[in-house]
């Protein structure tokens, strides 16, 4: 009898991490599947953003004008905005390209967690900041990539009508975003690549090893992103695409969930070990709270600023 509530602790604990595999392979009890189920589906709504409590961004913060809708493609989702201060710059600013999340399958650009209080603190810094939208599924994950990259490249070739230095680009995304932004800085190849960029910040990727999760147990948001060929799981693996040399990056990974930090460090490994420079920061964040707490005043916001500051 005393067994029976030790192995709900653990398929509860299998739950909040996303991916164990280690204790994925434990026993259940018959009632711990309808359980595990539930809070996968509570999981689910902590890895999306532009869920029914993230609330748009109308107006721009203070200090910044919102240069709205920029059109990088003939798609309508193909836009990106632009905020920068109501002050022009004295020289050509660094730019950060921001890519939302959202499970691949949903958010926004304009999105209360992906403007505030990024644009404020930042462009309060001497940024431009461009956040942009994508394609999103049943638009194949590859595509999202391809979309991002196109955007990157637009952005920097028409980046000194904003007063942005197009040789200063800063990469940043969360969560699906983040898994999209390795990807390109990782070297996959794109139709289009972006001229090259000073380093990318990745914020709680949901994906960076995309094999390891999808022969584990997981979301069912990956199965819709990923689908079911390994193949296609190893060409949008960011792990699997690592080239030498790539720009700088900071892998920011929730200690919440565990395995978050563990592909973050196997991605830092890989990378280092192939002449790159990637920095794992753990945070006791949630999920979502990296996203929406990035720019407010704190230690966080402050070693995000260390990592880009020598890099612009």
């Amino acid at each position: 009898m005393t067994r029976l509530p030790c192995l709900r602790a653990v398929a509860a604990s299998i739950a909040l991490s996303v991916v164990l595999p280690a204790i994925a392979q434990t026993t259940e009890p018959a009632s711990a599947p309808r359980r595990f189920e539930r809070l996968r589906q509570l999981m689910g709504g902590e890895l999306e953003d532009g869920t029914a409590d993230d609330r748009g961004s109308r107006a721009a913060p203070a200090g910044t004008r919102i240069v709205p809708d920029i059109s990088y493609g003939p798609d309508p989702a193909q836009r990106f905005d632009v905020y920068v201060s109501t002050r022009p710059p004295a020289s050509p600013a660094p730019v950060i390209f921001f890519v939302h999340g959202g499970g691949w399958s949903r958010g926004d650009k304009t999105n209360g967690r992906v403007i505030e209080p990024k644009v404020a603190h930042w462009v309060a810094e001497g940024y431009v900041v461009i956040s942009a939208n994508y394609r999103m599924l049943p638009m194949p994950v590859a595509q999202q990539a391809e979309d991002v990259a196109t955007g990157i490249a637009f952005a920097q070739s028409q980046a000194s009508l904003w007063g942005g230095d197009p040789k200063r680009f800063i990469l940043m995304g969360h969560s699906a975003g983040a898994h999209l932004v390795a990807l390109i800085s990782a070297g996959a190849r794109t139709a289009v690549r972006p001229q090259p960029w000073l380093g990318s910040v990745l914020l709680d990727s949901a994906a960076l090893d995309v094999p390891v999760i999808m022969n584990n147990r997981h979301l069912g948001l990956y199965d819709r992103a990923f689908g079911t060929d390994p193949q296609r799981w190893t060409a949008v693996s960011p792990i699997a695409q690592l080239t030498r040399g790539t720009a700088p990056m900071l892998a920011v990974c929730s200690s919440r969930r565990r395995e978050s930090c563990g592909q973050a460090d196997r991605f830092a490994a890989m990378a280092n070990g192939l002449g790159g420079h990637v920095r794992v920061l753990r945070e006791d964040l949630s999920h979502m709270e990296i996203n929406a707490t990035l720019g407010a005043a704190s230690d966080y916001t402050a070693q995000v600023d260390a990592f880009m500051r020598p890099l612009r």
